[in-house]
């Protein structure tokens, strides 16, 4: 059985994303509430979009956990469709967390809102490596190489003109 297929596993690192996700959606809601009040202003778009990502994540876990577990017998379950979540929410992690560096990195910080920030960054970077994992799990999955069963040929049995 390949680790693409191990239930127990992949549950628990999707328990890991949800983790993480709340985590990054607490951290960076306070920094966009903080900002909001105190500048009376919108938050910057960094931490905007790090915000929109921990949705999006929520989101996409509920997809990925409860499709394959409800809907695995309809079209709902498509290995491209799972591997399309997992690879935009991939970069969308990726795109957040590094954008929210860059914006910190060049800023004078200080104070409780800074460190929740910078934990932010910190949290959707361990966001980036879970979702990479996954996203590589279901690559995996859905091109047929890394599990034990798997062929990179076509089934001989195949027939494909026949009823043509």
């Amino acid at each position: 059985m390949a680790i693409y297929d191990s239930p127990k596993f992949i549950l628990g690192v999707r328990a890991l994303q949800g983790f993480l996700t709340i985590i990054t959606l607490g951290l960076t809601a306070y920094v966009a509430d903080w900002w909001s009040g105190y500048w009376h202003a919108s938050a910057p778009s960094q931490v905007n979009f790090l915000l929109f990502c921990s949705v999006w994540a929520i989101i996409a876990l509920i997809y990925l956990i409860v499709v394959p577990w409800k809907f695995s017998h309809t079209q709902a379950h498509h290995k491209f469709a799972i591997l399309g979540f997992e690879g935009i929410t991939m970069f969308f992690w990726f795109a957040g967390f590094i954008a929210l560096a860059v914006f910190l990195g060049d800023r004078v910080c200080f104070g409780n809102v800074c460190s929740a920030a910078k934990a932010a960054a910190a949290f959707g970077a361990f966001e980036w490596i879970a979702w990479t994992i996954t996203t590589v799990l279901a690559a995996l999955h859905a091109f047929g190489r890394g599990g034990a069963g798997s062929s990179r040929h076509a089934d001989p049995k195949l027939n494909m003109a026949e009823g043509v």
